[in-house]
Parts: C-alpha cells; sequence; structure tokens
C-alpha cells in the first residue's frame, strides 16, 4: 500500500506545471490525511494541508490508487459510493484529462 507521502510525489508528477484545472482541489483520504491541488496558479502547488477547494474527492488511498493505476473506473467507483464528490462537479470531470 502506497504512503501519503508516495501518492502525494505521484500527483505533484502528474499535475506538473500547469495540468489545466484551474481550480483548487483536496483529495480526502479520511484518517490517513489528504491531499490539496492549487491549480488556480501556475505552477500549480500539491500539499498535505487542509485548505478549502473548488471540489474535495473523499476515496479511501486503496481506492485512489485502483484509479490511478486504471483498475477502477471513476464512474463505477462514483456509483458504488467508494468515491464521493462535493463542491463543483465539472472539476472531478476534468480531473479524467490529469489521470489518463
Amino acid at each position: 500500500m502506497a504512503t501519503l507521502e508516495e501518492i502525494t510525489e505521484g500527483m505533484r508528477a502528474r499535475i506538473g506545471e500547469d495540468c489545466g484545472l484551474d481550480a483548487t482541489l483536496k483529495f480526502d483520504f479520511g484518517d490517513e490525511g489528504m491531499i490539496h491541488v492549487d491549480a488556480d496558479t501556475v505552477p500549480n502547488v500539491v500539499s498535505n494541508e487542509d485548505k478549502d477547494a473548488d471540489c474535495t474527492i473523499k476515496i479511501s488511498t486503496d481506492n485512489f490508487m485502483a484509479l490511478v493505476e486504471g483498475d477502477l473506473d471513476p464512474t463505477t467507483a462514483f456509483m458504488m459510493g467508494k468515491l464521493k464528490i462535493e463542491g463543483n462537479m465539472g472539476i472531478a470531470m476534468k480531473l479524467q484529462s490529469v489521470f489518463s
């Protein structure tokens, strides 16, 4: 299982300088921590701070890794309740381009 640090580093690599989201996003892993992505500014900033975000995705780290590795479809995960979205749903939809 990946640690929060490993997941955070992986997100930094995927997000890069400018992922084009033009928004703030938070992955909430519950007790395991969170990842905040500030894609409002360039270069984009990925941290483990608990800041407000335009969109918050609540998901377990196991399900997050399955999503990233392509073993879990985001739509299926959402329908099965493995992933919950709060805030701007459009930002979550744009994420697919970051993960593909």
